[in-house]
């Protein structure tokens, strides 16, 4: 914000270098005992649940510009969206990991990625009961630029 409160409007990205951008997101989602097995046994009858989470991660991560204010629009060369379910806690960790070579980072497709891959996995199996649960969405890894590596 400026002094008077109002947007600045994009960051001027112009003079920084261009290098090799990566960050790694995550998020949860929970569920009921029974809508996990049903999750786990492929029982959606909106077909393959981690397939459509997977395309929904990605195309999140190429549309961040549209739907996140100031957003540099980003060449991206790799979105890859993970799915690992925890069986004892009836839950899916989804991970997405994004790269390109820029000049600003790709936390915010990452992040993006996460949510919507949860969004969409909630949309499928919502049939199964709404009291599933998102949380955690969070950044784990960023690196490229001149402020390095980050870790959480």
């Amino acid at each position: 914000m400026d002094k008077a409160g109002q947007c600045a409007g994009m960051a001027d990205i112009s003079g920084k270098d261009i290098t090799v951008r990566r960050a790694v997101a995550e998020g949860t989602i929970e569920f009921k005992a029974k809508a996990f097995k049903a999750l786990m046994d492929n029982q959606s009858p909106k077909g393959n649940v981690f397939e459509t989470a997977k395309i929904a991660g990605i195309m999140a991560a190429k549309s961040t510009p549209s739907i996140i204010p100031l957003c540099h629009p980003l060449n991206l060369e790799k979105v890859k969206v993970l799915f690992e379910p925890a069986k004892a806690k009836n839950a899916v960790r989804v991970t997405a990991e994004v790269l390109c070579a820029g000049k600003t980072g790709v936390e915010m497709e990452a992040l993006a990625a996460v949510s919507a891959a949860c969004l969409a996995i909630y949309d499928m199996m919502k049939w199964a009961g709404q009291d599933m649960v998102i949380s955690g969405v969070q950044l784990v890894h960023k690196s490229g630029g001149k402020t390095g590596v980050w870790q959480r």
